[in-house]
This record gives structure tokens, sequence and C-alpha cells, in this order.
């Protein structure tokens, strides 16, 4: 069994020494060590193998002597900016207010600027929100106060409680219980020693990750603001496209009276979308859900356990198997990948779907040596499609769905119409591949792809219907 152990250590010579002695007397093997003291001063977070009996006396023994975190979510650091007239001691008005409230400071940093003003930021360690918004207006008395939103892309302004800090404010953006923040901070870590061990800069990334669950967040409740339009193909066809500003399009497919669905979006986005689903479809919950899935990436996914019969490529069907029992799926495969794609599913509330409801219904090729391989058909009331498995440049299993006779092709990610965006998803891809490592798995063989799909489009008008952004219209002439 193996166990993450997320310890607060205290900054002095043997602490380590002291938490391994724990471990080594009851026979638990450590597996992995992360500390960083430029990082964070006093988090040290340890892998942990044994038995479960004696990685619970290891709980017991490590809280015996203090360092189990605890209190995680109730402390962080408030970054406060002051506007101080330049003249010597303006500051000490400030410091003795800081002084008053017994603020312990962990960051200050000024610089004169040629004005008659100088700014001191100062990072104050906070344990009690109505003491801080006390603190502001006596301040606000003395000179004009802004508190800055954590910016790591500059530096790190406080190096004892990084991680708590930044994990509570993810957690607050997505509403995430204890139990799931907890879970994310392990997975926060393993991204920071990745990019440590790579000899790269991980504060750029962390920042983007922050800004990508902003998005995530702004994009509920209230915000969600889909923009759907119904595309005529036949007197008794029409297709309904769905695009959230975050996450993947979804695909409604309405053919003489009867109901398919083309991916499903994120999970977060759960309650959002059962209220477009209810409005575009009044018996939505009673009715049977059927959906097609053209890859197994988690903003296709998120949904999938609302549906009843899920229809997908063999591969496809054995990513969503593994990360049912546990194993890795293709995008965690790579190690260097893992922790990225975790802190996305831990954001987006997903959830592996039973793979009882799962269906490959189309012949599996190992190896294809072509970028679109016909696999078999799919046909749904007016129409039929031919089915293409590409060579895995946005991920193994892959399908494009093409009906020759209605001028349809639905295509997944390999091709997404990027000017028929909106403002908010154009913003939201510009964080994505952050946490989902990349938007292609190979992007010159996934432009082999595109060439290959559109190189199969006949002669005629064309609509092609992309995961991502506004149906694309495209002619192809003799």
């Amino acid at each position: 069994m193996k166990k993450t152990y997320v310890t607060s250590m205290p900054n002095h010579i043997g602490a380590f020494l002291k938490a391994s002695k724990c471990f080594s007397a009851l026979g638990i093997n450590i597996t992995r060590v992360s500390y960083n003291k430029a990082v964070d001063s006093h988090t040290l977070f340890i892998d942990a193998e044994g038995a479960e009996e004696q990685l619970k006396k290891a709980d017991t023994e490590l809280e015996k002597i203090g360092y189990l975190q605890s209190n995680v979510n109730k402390t962080s650091i408030v970054l406060i900016e002051f506007c101080l007239r330049d003249l010597p001691g303006s500051v000490t008005n400030v410091l003795e207010l800081i002084n008053e409230f017994n603020f312990n400071i962990s960051y200050i940093s000024s610089q004169e600027n040629g004005t008659d003003y100088q700014y001191f930021k100062m990072g104050l360690y906070v344990d009690d929100y109505e003491k801080i918004s006390e603190f502001l207006k006596e301040a606000e008395k003395l000179c004009k106060v802004r508190v800055i939103d954590y910016n790591s892309s500059e530096k790190i302004y406080d190096n004892s409680i990084f991680y708590n800090t930044y994990v509570l404010g993810l957690s607050k953006i997505m509403e995430l219980s204890e139990e799931v923040s907890r879970e994310l901070l392990v997975h926060v870590n393993l991204a920071m020693q990745t990019l440590d061990e790579q000899g790269l800069s991980p504060y750029r990334t962390f920042d983007s990750i922050s800004r990508f669950a902003e998005l995530l967040g702004a994009s509920k409740g209230d915000g969600f603001n889909p923009r759907i339009s119904t595309h005529k193909i036949t007197d008794n066809t029409e297709i309904i496209l769905i695009e959230p500003p975050c996450g993947s399009n979804t695909i409604i497919i309405k053919s003489n009276g009867k109901v398919l669905f083309v991916d499903s979006g994120y999970a977060c986005y759960k309650n959002e979308m059962l209220d477009v689903f209810r409005k575009i479809l009044p018996d939505f919950d009673t009715m049977e859900k059927k959906i097609i899935v053209t890859h197994a990436d988690v903003d296709h996914c998120g949904l999938l356990p609302m549906f009843d019969r899920i229809f997908a490529s063999a591969k496809t069907a054995n990513c969503l198997t593994n990360e049912y029992d546990g194993r890795d799926g293709y995008r965690e495969s790579n190690p260097l990948h893992k922790p990225y794609i975790n802190i996305c599913k831990i954001l987006t509330s997903y959830k592996a779907v039973n793979p009882d409801k799962i269906t490959a219904i189309w012949s599996d090729v190992p190896n294809p040596t072509e970028p679109l391989t016909l696999i078999g058909f799919f046909d749904f009331e007016e129409l039929h499609f031919e089915v293409y498995e590409g060579k895995g440049g946005h991920l193994p299993g892959e399908v494009v769905l093409i009906d020759y006779s209605k001028h349809i092709a639905i295509t997944g990610d390999i091709y997404i119409n990027t000017h028929g965006l909106t403002a908010e998803q154009a913003e939201y891809n510009q964080y994505a591949p952050i946490l989902m490592t990349s938007v292609d798995t190979d992007g010159g063989l996934c432009l082999e792809e595109r060439k290959a799909i559109m190189g199969r489009l006949g002669v005629g008008q064309w609509q092609i219907f992309g995961s991502h952004g506004f149906k694309k219209d495209y002619s192809v002439n003799s």
C-alpha cells in the first residue's frame, strides 16, 4: 500500500532524519521525497510504501512529533502594497500598525521610482481574515493600500507556506472539499518537483494553472453562457452545437425524433449542462442517453457517467477502462505529464465512467500506418457515417466521422475551427495546454491527419463540426 505524507518539518538540522527513523523503525519504505527550501521551507512530501497497519502506526508517530500538517486551509499570506510618501521614516507608522495587530512579515520589497511616492510590498502571515479586514481599514487612514493577488511569475514572496496558500486559492475557486484539496496539494508538489528536476522555473506554469482555474470558476453558475446554434441537415435531421466557454463542445444530433450526443465537456459543469439539455430536450431525464466519444481527453469525457450507452474506438474504451480501474490513461502514462493531468482532473471534478456502459463498436487498428484509417461505419437514422481512426497525432483512439451523402464531418480535436472561437474560448485555449500537457501528442502527425481529413471530403458544400469553436463551412470544387 502506498501513501503520500504532507509533513510540516521544523527548519533545523536533523528534521528529516527524525522522520526517516520513524519510517525505518516501522519497516516502511520511502519511495519519493520532495523538499525545496527556496519554494517552501517547511513542507516536505514523502511517498511511503508499507502494509496498511504499518502506515496507520506511522500516522500516529508522525502526529506525536508534530510533523503531520493540520489546519491546512486556515492560514495564508496576504500581499499588500502601501503607497507611501518618499520621505525618511514614512514606513514607520505602517510598521507600528502591523506590530499592533501582531502580524508576522514574511516578505518586504520597496524601491524608489523617481516620483514623490514609494510603493512598499509586504507579505503578512494571516490566520484570521476578520482581523486583516480591520487592519486594512486602519491602514487606509495612513496611506493608499492595495491587496495584490499572488503573482509567482515575478517571484515567490513567501517561502514558508507556498503549497497551502496556492492550493487554498485553487480550492476556493473550484469549491473543492478539504479531502480533495489535500489530494490536489500532492499533485501540485509533483508538478513542482517535475519542473525542478528538468531545470525549469515553475512559476510561469503555476500562474497559468491559476488562470486556468479562474477561467473554469468564472464560467460556473451565472457565468456559464455557452453559444448554442442549430444547423439544419434535412427536413427531419438537425445538429445542435453547444459551445461552453471552457472545455469541449457537445453535439446533439436529432434525426427522425431520435437523439445522439457527441462528446460531453467538463464534469464541473454538470448542473449547468443539465439545464441546457433539459431546455433543448424536455424528456432528457427519462430518455435513453447515447453518446459517441471522439477521444479520451478529460474535457470530452467529464459527463459520461450520466449517459446510458457510450460508443468509442477500442483504444478509447481501453483508456477509459484503465482510468476506472485506477490505472493511468494515455495522457498520464508519460510521467512528465501525469501531475498536470491529475491537477486538471481534480479541478474539473472528473470521475471515470463505468466501462460496462462502453461499447467499442469499430475494428481495432493496433499500429495504424496511415494518418487516417477506415475502421467501420456508424448509422444513425438519416445519417450514415464512415468512421476513421487517426494515427494518434492528438491522442490515440481519436476518431473522425464523415457522412458523404449529407456532407457532414465530425472531427473531434484533430480539426477545429480556430477562427470560429469566442473570446472566452480563445482565452481558455491559451491556458488549457498547460494542464492538458499539449493540444496534440504529435503536432506534425496531427497536421498530416488534418490534411487527410480535408483530402477525403468530396465535391460539395461541407459542414465541419470540430470539438472547439463554431461550425466550419467548407466548399470543395471539382
